[in-house]
């Protein structure tokens, strides 16, 4: 299975998984990029995954449905117009003419249905974790988050991480206000920069990486948990006290 990247709007990435001929998107917010992919490569769409319910993740759905009627993976727990084959945590995806399987993961947090896939090493996570930072709490909790971004961190180590949205460089701006002793992250945000300046993408990236450099995911780190309190005048109560202060800070930060 090949992974590569499709640009869409601003920031976004549409993954497309392809084996052959066949080809899989995620995440299509807009089908333009999609469709033009197709016909120059001569492939054919063998099905949508979806992440959650977001107009940037799922605006070319009806556009790619209709020139071709695929299967369409998603949320069971949200309301996606085409979704076919709502998925829940724990199940199995089997992709039409792909060896590869995927299961999936329940994230809530940055929506209350938001979903991820794993599998073979590879994480499409959608808005729930970024390069150096996590999504914002459009409709879950912090308290959710933090527990669906410990459920991310635990998968191994080597796991590629597939994320809907080039923010790394900013991300890491913000975690180095957090941890500015962190020289794992001072590393990271040297090579980040040099990606952006020759116009690369940085992702995707190792959780590996995220554990060593992301504030969120470093919530119980007392470097973290220090500069959380600072930030917040109080002491905090546990890691996820600190990881809700961490996004609240991260809404307000001025680069």
């Amino acid at each position: 299975m090949d992974i590569q990247a499709l640009r869409a709007f601003e920031d976004n990435y549409i993954w497309l998984l392809r084996a052959g001929r066949r080809v899989v998107a995620v995440d299509p917010g807009d089908e333009a990029p999609v469709l033009d992919y197709l016909a120059k490569e001569d492939a054919g769409l063998a099905a949508i995954l979806l992440t959650h319910h977001h107009g940037d993740h799922t605006g070319g759905v009806a556009g790619l449905l209709a020139r071709h009627p695929v299967p369409v993976f998603g949320p069971a727990g949200e309301t996606i117009a085409g979704v076919t084959v709502p998925l829940r945590e724990g199940d199995p995806v089997a992709l039409p003419g792909f060896q590869d399987h995927f299961r999936v993961i329940d994230v809530p947090g940055h929506t209350r249905g938001h979903i991820a896939y794993y599998g073979h090493g590879a994480l499409f996570c959608g808005d729930t974790l970024f390069g150096c930072g996590c999504g914002r709490l459009f409709e879950g909790t912090a308290e959710q988050m933090w527990t669906s971004l410990c459920k991310l961190a635990a998968l191994p180590a080597d796991t590629l991480v597939y994320c809907a949205h080039e923010y790394t460089q900013s991300n890491v701006r913000f975690a180095a206000a957090v941890e500015p002793g962190n020289a794992a992250l001072l590393a990271r945000a040297g090579r980040v920069a040099q990606l952006r300046a020759d116009r690369q993408s940085t992702v995707p990236f190792t959780l590996a990486e995220e554990r060593q450099t992301n504030p969120f995911l470093r919530s119980g780190e007392a470097e973290v948990t220090a500069a959380a309190e600072r930030h917040c005048g109080a002491r905090l109560a546990g890691a996820a006290e600190v990881f809700a202060v961490l996004r609240e800070w991260k809404n307000d930060f001025r680069q």
